[in-house]
C-alpha cells in the first residue's frame, strides 16, 4: 500500500478521544484516524444528528398549547431556578 505522511493539528479533546480508543481497541492511533477518515456511507448530517438526538422529543409528549403558553410551562417546571440559585452561591 502506498502511503503519504500527513501532519495534522487536532484539538486536545479529539486527540484524547483517539488515544483512548486506540488503547481500548489495542490498535495504533494512526489506524483509528484512518478508520475515522475512511468512513463511507455516513451522511454528513449523521454526525450532527447524533449530537442533538437526545434533545429531540416526540410531539405527542408535549402539551398542545405549548407555543402559546411557553412561560406558563417553564414556570410550572421550575426551569432556570436551580441554575439561578447555583449562580448566586458561586458569586459569594
Amino acid at each position: 500500500m502506498d502511503s503519504v505522511t500527513v501532519t495534522l493539528r487536532l484539538p486536545k479533546r479529539i486527540a484524547a478521544d483517539i488515544a483512548r480508543e486506540s488503547r481500548e481497541r489495542n490498535i495504533s492511533m494512526s489506524d483509528v484516524m484512518r478508520e475515522r477518515l475512511d468512513r463511507k456511507g455516513e451522511s454528513k448530517t449523521g454526525g450532527m444528528l447524533a449530537l442533538v438526538e437526545d434533545l429531540i422529543v416526540a410531539a405527542d409528549d408535549l402539551p398542545r398549547d405549548l407555543s402559546a403558553r411557553t412561560k406558563y410551562y417553564l414556570k410550572k417546571t421550575g426551569y432556570g431556578k436551580l441554575k439561578k440559585a447555583q449562580y448566586g452561591k458561586a458569586r459569594r
